[in-house]
């Protein structure tokens, strides 16, 4: 996984939890921080997370090491 797969999935989580927190509790963590949804810094964290996310669909058609890397099970006789 790249440094910048890594960055956007930081994000993506951060995303996921304000989403979360925002659900279960009504509560803007992003805006609560940075000043309001309307802030610009605000609206940048949002742009990022929203970026970040759209990295990440490419992990979901990027097979896994794992089974790039087993052995073919050959049957023992």
């Amino acid at each position: 996984m790249s440094a910048i797969q890594r960055i956007a999935l930081v994000l993506t989580i951060i995303g996921a939890i304000n989403w979360g927190l925002i659900g279960f509790f009504q509560f803007d963590l992003v805006a609560a921080i940075f000043g309001g949804q309307n802030s610009a810094l605000a609206r940048l964290i949002y742009g990022l997370v929203g970026i970040a996310g759209l990295i990440n669909l490419g992990l979901l058609f990027k097979p896994t090491e794992e089974v790039d890397r087993e052995p073919e099970a050959r049957p023992t006789r």
